[in-house]
């Protein structure tokens, strides 16, 4: 079984993935985090982002353990995950490695803005998560504040629009929902709330 949650930044896709795969016994894999960690394999290589030859290598020998490694969630790996997600050989690597985790057995969870449209289109279980704009800047907020980062929420609430607007528009893989996807408005809602509202929807799929 393929589960994907896809939706816009700090709408609760991966709080719920990463419960929703350990209720499941599957795999989870966090999406947003591959390109930060092929930009940041780059840059430890000594090589520039824009390198596409090491790049490539990068994309090509992507391990999930990795991932794991905190420097990922750093502003170095978002700036040089942004340059290398921009080069074709990249994404298509990048691509085959999500596939290839997806089909793993027993089963697998992914988490992203296109795992349900693009990554795992014929996934058994797909869900759209979505919140206001307004409440997603306070959990990022909130999120930023409680690990000592210094954050202005009307900045986060700009950062957050800007995304979105770059997310919707994009002429790649766009962020919409699947059309067989369920769809979560988690403004109101707390993680519990969201998580057993997904596995109503499991439990009346399968």
């Amino acid at each position: 079984m393929i589960v994907t949650v896809d939706g816009p930044a700090a709408s609760g896709k991966g709080t719920l993935a990463r419960r929703l795969a350990q209720r499941l016994g599957f795999a989870h894999l966090d999406t947003g985090r591959l390109y930060r960690a092929v930009g940041l394999a780059v840059l430890r290589a000594g090589n520039a982002p824009e390198n596409k030859a090491e790049a490539t290598y990068a994309a090509q020998n992507l391990d999930t353990a990795g991932l794991e490694d905190p420097a990922i969630s750093g502003d170095r790996a978002a700036n040089a995950a942004s340059k290398v997600a921009a080069i074709p050989t990249v994404r298509a690597a990048v691509l085959e490695f999500q596939k290839e985790f997806a089909a793993r057995p027993p089963g697998a969870v992914l988490d992203g803005r296109d795992t349900g449209t693009v990554v795992c289109p014929d996934a058994d279980i797909k869900f759209f998560l979505t919140a206001s704009a307004e409440e997603r800047a306070r959990r990022r907020d909130k999120e930023l504040q409680a690990r000592g980062e210094a954050s202005i929420y009307a900045r986060v609430l700009a950062e957050i629009k800007e995304r979105d607007q770059r997310d919707t528009t994009r002429p790649v893989a766009p962020l919409r929902a699947a059309e067989n996807a369920a769809v979560i408005d988690t403004t109101d809602m707390d993680a519990d709330a969201v998580f057993a509202a997904a596995w109503d929807v499991i439990q009346a799929r399968s």
